[in-house]
């Protein structure tokens, strides 16, 4: 191995291992995380750290990219084998819910209260709307294949106009309403799983959880025009 590889390798190793630590950190301090508390738990002095992550935004950008790619890459390996459109956006909610909540502070970083003094730069957009575009692509396997019946109306109004400008990247003859029928799924989706990880049903619906949510992510399959 070239001196070069090795340097990159160790660099990549020693960015993963500051990840780690401040991962464990999320669970303790939330979002508020600190590079001097971060290196200390390393045992480096903050200035080491500073090589790796130039700023405590830097690192948490870090962050949330790979949340981002870890909660999409689980959607997506669930989904790829389900070939019904209906079964699809089920199992998309599900995997998305797994994976909360086997990383509920993962969850509560990129999908809990925005981080003060935060400002996400472009480069999480992309990874941000995996599991969106998952969604949407469902929709649209369905119109294809002629499987969407009883779909909501076209959306009217100026959030009309906007959605018919998006569902164009889709392809010219994808109607504004699977745009629609999208961001309803994906803000349920992350309504229902947000209110069982923060303690919104607490006292309510204790024992199937999972049935709860399936229950809920059937009707906004149905509002969507699938059949789940």
């Amino acid at each position: 191995m070239s001196a070069a590889n090795l340097r990159a390798r160790v660099r990549a190793e020693m960015t993963e291992e500051i990840k780690q630590v401040a991962r464990r950190h999320l669970a303790t301090d939330g979002a508020n995380l600190s590079l001097r508390a971060v290196a200390r738990d390393l045992g480096m002095a903050s200035s080491a750290v500073y090589r790796y992550f130039a700023s405590r935004d830097e690192l948490l950008t870090a962050l949330i990219i790979d949340a981002y790619e870890a909660v999409g890459e689980a959607a997506a390996h669930a989904a790829t084998p389900v070939a019904d459109p209906g079964a699809r956006w089920i199992t998309i909610g599900h995997a998305v819910r797994d994976w909360a909540l086997a990383n509920p502070h993962q969850w509560a970083l990129i999908y809990g209260s925005p981080v003060p003094g935060y400002q996400a730069p472009q480069d999480t957009i992309e990874p941000a709307i995996r599991v969106i575009m998952l969604l949407a692509e469902t929709l649209r396997d369905a119109l294809q294949a002629g499987r969407l019946t009883g779909v909501p109306e076209q959306p009217k109004g100026r959030f009309g106009a906007e959605m018919a400008a998006v569902a164009q990247h889709f392809g010219p003859d994808v109607p504004a309403h699977l745009v629609g029928a999208t961001m309803y799924g994906f803000l349920h989706l992350c309504g229902a799983i947000s209110a069982e990880l923060f303690g919104q049903l607490n006292n309510t619906i204790e024992d199937d959880r999972r049935g709860f949510f399936e229950w809920q992510m059937h009707a906004t399959a149905k509002f969507a025009g699938l059949s789940s």
